[in-house]
This record gives structure tokens, sequence and C-alpha cells, in this order.
């Protein structure tokens, strides 16, 4: 064997050597596996426990589609009346008008003529209020859907030791989901203030978290007034954040005031297009109140909940809380509370 050949054979062993010695070093191993919390550093100690201390935004959502109250279905009701006769959107808005207008015989005019009036102005609908029928339509059906499913934004704010935890849980605002678009208000930018859901025993064992049984009463009509302005009015006309507007962007009450004065040949086109838009005001106040009925039915729940804890750091302390789950149960203005079916949770570290 010459030099050049006993040199190659030299490094050729080497270089296994090497190679065998890499693929067997458990320390190697466990760096690219990614142990648990603790063995990082490769000197084999065992994953501290996991610490839940610290605040944490929660995001509950709930199914009460078997509990609610009749005065909901009483809302939607009130809405698709705008909508239910031959002669609607127009005949709803001239007797919104007509209840607006000061007794007087232009008053008494209109009412007189008012069938007619109102097929004569639906004729036009295509200029006074193109799409009227179709939002109010829509309105009512996203209405429904919001109060059979909505859900609360929560902090939980957790003190103590492990094996010692304690909470603190405030209700901070709503969440919607109406045609899969979510949405968020707090109830502070509404001006409606937080709702302290009081102290609850926190648990945490292997990953799993669990929050103890807590109580906390709300103002349904409150929520849902909430929802209708911030979460479906929006998706409806951007412009609009209430019913008010929305029904002032959708209804041309200057077309229908000159309309209704050229049918009529009483009075001026000004003083028919006033009572128009404040008749749209009235109608919308008018389902603002019955919204505000809701309020009288207080919805009362009462949770207890269980959930994954995960370190999504590796620093030893709990980052997520996912897939959780709520049992207890929602009752309204003292009724028999019923059992709470799919209500969910999950959160994060603040």
């Amino acid at each position: 064997m010459n030099r050049s050949q006993h040199l190659v054979s030299i490094f050729a062993l080497a270089f296994g050597a090497v190679a065998t010695g890499c693929a067997a070093d458990p320390a190697d191993e466990r760096a690219g596996g990614g142990g648990d919390v603790g063995d990082e550093d490769g000197g084999g100690e065992p994953a501290r426990p996991l610490d839940a201390a610290g605040t944490y935004r929660l995001q509950s959502k709930f199914d009460i589609v078997s509990n609610l109250p009749g005065t909901v279905g009483e809302v939607v009701n009130t809405i698709i009346d705008i909508t239910d006769d031959p002669d609607d959107p127009t005949l709803w808005v001239l007797d919104q008008a007509l209840a607006a207008m000061p007794s007087g015989y232009l008053k008494s005019a209109l009412q007189s003529a008012k069938p007619y009036v109102a097929g004569f102005l639906n004729d036009q609908i295509l200029d006074l209020a193109p799409d009227f029928v179709s939002v109010a339509l829509q309105m009512a059906q996203d209405f429904g859907q919001m109060a059979k499913g909505f859900g609360v934004n929560e902090t939980l704010a957790v003190s103590g030791a492990p094996g010692a935890y304690t909470s603190k849980i405030t209700v901070v605002g709503a969440h919607f989901t109406v045609d899969g678009v979510e949405s968020d208000v707090e109830f502070a930018a509404s001006g409606a203030p937080a709702i302290d859901a009081g102290a609850a025993a926190v648990t945490l064992e292997t990953g799993k978290l669990g929050i103890g049984a807590h109580q906390f009463a709300m103002s349904y009509g409150q929520v849902l007034r909430m929802g209708l302005d911030a979460a479906i009015i929006p998706m409806l006309e951007p412009s609009a954040h209430n019913l008010n507007q929305l029904f002032a962007s959708k209804v041309n009450c200057q077309l229908i005031g000159q309309a209704i004065a050229s049918f009529i040949g009483l009075g001026g086109a000004g003083t028919y297009a006033s009572a128009c838009t404040s008749g749209l005001n009235r109608g919308a106040n008018y389902i603002y109140s019955k919204i505000a009925t809701i309020d009288g039915v207080a919805m009362q729940f009462g949770l207890a909940g269980t959930a994954r804890a995960i370190d999504k750091d590796r620093n030893g302390s709990v980052d997520l809380i996912a897939t959780g789950a709520w049992t207890g149960t929602v009752s309204f203005g003292g009724t028999t509370p019923a059992p709470l079916a799919d209500a969910t949770f999950f959160g994060a570290r603040m």
C-alpha cells in the first residue's frame, strides 16, 4: 500500500467512527426531539410543573336556542311586520308617518287615501326604497340567529400557587357571529359596565385546567341591542350604526314626500317628507323598545369548565387555554334553570 492509499484508509475509518458516534449520541437526540420543559438543556432534569398564575383573555360561546324567552320572538316578528303586507314596505312607512303627524286635515286626508297611496308608492318602490324589504328580512333573520347563539369576552385573573389557585372572572364584552362573520363589542365602548362573575377555584393537573363554579347575570336585551347596532346593521349598510340611520339610508323620504303631495293634491312635499323621516325614527324606536322589554328578563348563568393548558413557549407558565367546555345552567327571570348545551371557551395569556 502506498502512502496515498494509507491516508485514505485512515480518513475513512475516522469518518465512520465520528458518524457512528453522532448517530448514537442520546444528548443529540434530545436536542433534536423537542423534549418536555426542563429537558432542553440536555441535563435530563424532570419537567417543571406548569404554573397557571396570570391574567387571561377568554372567549366563551353559548347555544341557547332551546332556552330563549318569548320576547325575542316578539322582536323578530316586529321587524317582519315591516314586510308582511302586499303593499309593504310603503304601507308600513305610511303607518309610521301618520302616527308621527299632528292631528289636522292633512293627516285626515292621508289617512283616508292611505290604501291608494300605498299602492301608488309601491309602484315606484325601485326609486323610493329599492332594497328596504330585503334588508328588513335579512335583519330579522340575523337578529334571530344572534339571539340563539352569542358569546362573551372575559378576563380570568388567576392568583396563588399550584394546588392553591383562585381566580377572579370579569365579563367585559360580547362576541357575535352572524352569517359566519365574527365581531366583538366591548361593554365599555357601549357605555355598559363590566360584569363581575366573582371568584372561582382553579386547578391544574397534568395539563388539564379546571375552573370552578361561578355565576353571573347579564342584561339580555342590552346585549342584543349591542349586537344589532354593532354587528348586524353595519353588515347591511356600512355607514349606519343604528336602526334610525339604517332606515334613513334605505328609504328616500324626499321622494316619498313629493309623491304623496302630488297624489293627494294637498299640503307641501316637505311636510310629508318630514313626516316620513319622523315616522322612520318612530318605527326604529319602537323596535328598540321591544328589545328593551327583554331587559326585564335577566339571563343568569351558572358555569364550571375544563380545558387544556398549553405552555407554548416552554417557560413553565400556561400561555394558551384550548378546547374548553362549560357545563352548567342558564335561566331567564327566575325560571327553572335549564342545562346549558354546547358551551365552549378558549383563551390566551394577556
